[in-house]
């Protein structure tokens, strides 16, 4: 019988990017493979506005195999790899608006012994997930799920814990020192006092 929470409805995902990327705070992120479910809570997140974000992979409406999938509907999966990681994206934005949330960071919740076993190197349960790269391997989040709608298994996000405004903070994203005004932009969002976000 299947108990897992049930998928946020589609609609969750019409809102701006920058409400989107705080709404999602808090919320369970699962991901089923053949090993089981392995689920954490989102803690950290980070919006991306593409056209006009020279930050972002579609700055510019840059429109390539990569980024393909920012053009169609919000709600699905925008993966890609960046060294030898898988980054998992929320989709955002409306149709031919190419914008979307990295998720950064994640506290983990059901299935702890399957992330432990695919995040062998780190020395403590708080590096599991606790940025892009770990969380998307700790998961089981891979290129296979590019496009993916996120309101239908095997990758999808549930209904969390509702967090009131002042726990949310903000900030300037990480790792993007090349992109000019845009490495200030505020578009970085944490749960206040978590232990897994990313720095």
């Amino acid at each position: 019988m299947d108990i897992s929470p049930k998928p946020l409805d589609k609609s969750f995902y019409n809102q701006g990017t920058l409400q989107l990327a705080q709404s999602l705070l808090g919320q369970l992120l699962l991901k089923e493979t053949d090993d089981g479910i392995a689920s954490g809570f989102i803690v950290e997140t980070e919006a991306y506005i593409g056209p006009d974000d020279r930050a972002a992979h579609s700055f510019n409406n840059r429109r390539t195999k990569r980024t393909e999938v920012m053009f169609g509907e919000p709600g699905n999966a925008y993966t890609y790899t960046m060294h030898t990681h898988c980054l998992f994206n929320v989709v955002s934005g409306n149709v031919n608006r190419p914008e979307a949330v990295l998720i950064r960071g994640i506290e983990p919740h059901q299935g702890q012994d399957l992330m432990g076993k695919r995040r062998p190197k780190a020395k403590k349960k708080i590096q599991w997930t606790n940025g892009p790269g770990k969380l998307a391997k700790a998961l089981g989040i891979t290129m296979d799920d590019y496009g993916h709608p996120l309101d239908k298994h095997p990758l999808w996000i549930a209904q969390g814990k509702i967090l009131k405004d002042d726990e949310i903070l903000s900030g300037p994203r990480i790792g993007i020192d090349n992109s000019g005004e845009a490495k200030d932009y505020p578009w970085r969002f944490w749960i206040k006092g978590n232990n897994f976000i990313s720095r």
